[in-house]
Order: C-alpha cells, then structure tokens, then sequence
C-alpha cells in the first residue's frame, strides 16, 4: 500500500473549488492509480479528525496547447477527487484559512 502522502498530490485551488467547502466537499488532486478507498483512508490519515463520507473521482485531460511559436504540446493529464466529509467530523484547517 502507498503512503497517505503519495496519494494525496495537492489540493486544487479554484472558485468553483472553493465554493464547495461550505457543504463540505474538498477537492485533491490524487494520485492516478488510487482507488476511493485509499484516497479516503489518505485523508482521514492527513487531516487527523475528519471522516470521510463519499468520495468522487474524475480523470482531467491534458489540454492542446503550443509550446513556441508552432509547435503543438499537451499538458498532463490528472485524476481529481472530490471529498465530502461527514457533517459531524472536523473541517480540514487548510482550506479554511483560504476562504
């Protein structure tokens, strides 16, 4: 088994993102091999006193974009989860300080 760190990549910062914290869902980006089982067990390893109620996950495709002044590259595709966690539980402290 991978170590919780190893699956959780980073946290993904956006508005929509951000947005969903007040119903309590967090977003990560996780590693792409990662069952949900792992990437709750990650979390509640992560972030001491949270408990996981589902979690969702979702592949991102790298977009077309050029790299110069002709030549066509991609970026890197990703796996995101998204986390929501039991209304009972402990919020995650480091999305809190972002809002």
């Amino acid at each position: 088994m991978k170590a919780a760190q190893d699956i959780i990549i980073r946290p993904v910062i956006t508005e929509r993102s951000m947005g969903g914290i007040a119903t309590g869902k967090y977003t990560f980006e996780v590693a792409k091999d990662a069952n949900k089982i792992e990437i709750a067990e990650a979390v509640e390893i992560l972030f001491p006193g949270t408990k996981v109620a589902s979690v969702n996950t979702m592949h991102v495709r790298g977009k077309q974009k050029r790299m110069g002044k002709s030549r066509p590259g991609m970026t890197k595709s990703w796996k995101k989860a998204v986390v929501t966690i039991k209304a009972d539980s402990k919020k995650i402290e480091f999305f809190e300080s972002m809002v």
